[in-house]
């Protein structure tokens, strides 16, 4: 167990007033408790300041900061994806007692919109809206008629902070639940009655469901792992919600099922290239195959953790620089770098 002492935290970007306030007041009965924040971050400030930092909190680090926060026990990753940290954490933490925890601050946020999604999908919400834009009033069910989510079969692919609040927000929906997740050792109460599923059963899982929310990690286990073969298992009704790495999802199999009309949506808030080059008309998509041509698509671009000014999203890092202070190692979290997650 970790000494109580001087505990200093190193914030990696200009983090603005009312969130420095914010933090200050949760922080504010944890004694001899430094917090560092830039006022015009840079990379010199940080090395600068890395050598002292017994927390680090922050985003993408340089592997030269990394190297230079000698002191470092925990870093605190926000967001909740942590790809690009398992390598440089594997490589210059492996033999030191570092930990690297993932935030699940916008968990709610990000679960509310896969039902905003699923419904806005379910609804055809998005043609109605723009064929009234365009001035077509009440272009009916010959247009775009809605898919009801009563007696539907509903299952979560990870059933993480996202998923299992999902789960609670559809829980009043006339539907059946099922569940894949890795383990089921804890004994976990459920909203809802749900079948239960590990991963070695996902094509009987896929089979037994009509509508997917999909919010697992990415990692080497999932990468992929949701085929062309396995997208049709939903069948021509299925509807697919997606807020996973993109990768999770082959994105040719996808494309072409949902071009294809072998399921009947997809609702995508997560892509397979980030940094797109602009077409000839300076538009910028990011994937390698025309979904915005397709007409069974809601296409959302990586915002379901908006609102990002949202301040009880930092609780968890409260909650874990408090933890620290006290010396306690149980942090809210805490990454598998083996597992990736």
């Amino acid at each position: 167990m970790l000494k109580l002492a001087d505990v200093t935290v190193l914030f990696l970007w200009e983090v603005r007033q009312e969130l420095r306030e914010y933090l200050r007041e949760g922080l504010g009965e944890v004694k001899n408790l430094e917090l560092l924040f830039p006022k015009k971050p840079s990379e010199e400030f940080f090395l600068t300041n890395a050598p002292k930092a017994d927390i680090v909190v922050g985003w993408r680090p340089t592997n030269e900061f990394l190297e230079a926060a000698t002191k470092m026990r925990l870093f605190i990753n926000p967001g909740a994806g942590v790809q690009h940290h398992l390598e440089p954490f594997r490589k210059i933490f492996g033999n030191r007692d570092v930990s690297l925890v993932n935030g699940h601050g916008n968990s709610y946020f990000t679960a509310q919109h896969a039902v905003a999604l699923l419904l806005s999908l379910s609804n055809k919400v998005i043609p109605h809206h723009n064929w009234m834009a365009a001035g077509f009033w009440r272009r009916g069910d010959d247009f775009a008629q809605s898919i009801p989510i009563r007696e539907r079969a509903v299952g979560f692919l990870g059933y993480g902070a996202v998923n299992s609040k999902a789960h609670q927000f559809l829980a009043g929906f006339d539907v059946r639940f099922s569940i894949l997740k890795r383990s089921w050792n804890s004994d976990r109460q459920l909203p809802t009655p749900a079948t239960k599923y590990t991963p070695d059963q996902i094509d009987v899982f896929l089979e037994e469901v009509d509508t997917l929310i999909v919010a697992v990690p990415l990692t080497d286990e999932t990468k992929g792992i949701l085929t062309k073969g396995r997208l049709q298992l939903l069948g021509p009704l299925g509807l697919l919600v997606t807020l996973a790495r993109g990768d999770v999802i082959d994105e040719k199999g996808l494309y072409e099922v949902l071009r294809n009309k072998e399921i009947a949506g997809a609702a995508i808030d997560v892509w397979y290239n980030y940094k797109p080059e602009p077409d000839e008309e300076q538009r910028k998509f990011p994937y390698n195959y025309p979904f915005h041509e397709l007409d069974n698509v809601v296409l959302s671009p990586h915002r379901g953790a908006s609102p990002m000014k949202d301040l009880r999203r930092w609780e968890e890092v409260i909650e874990n620089i408090k933890r620290f202070s006290a010396g306690r190692t149980d942090f809210l979290n805490i990454v598998d770098l083996e597992r990736g997650y």
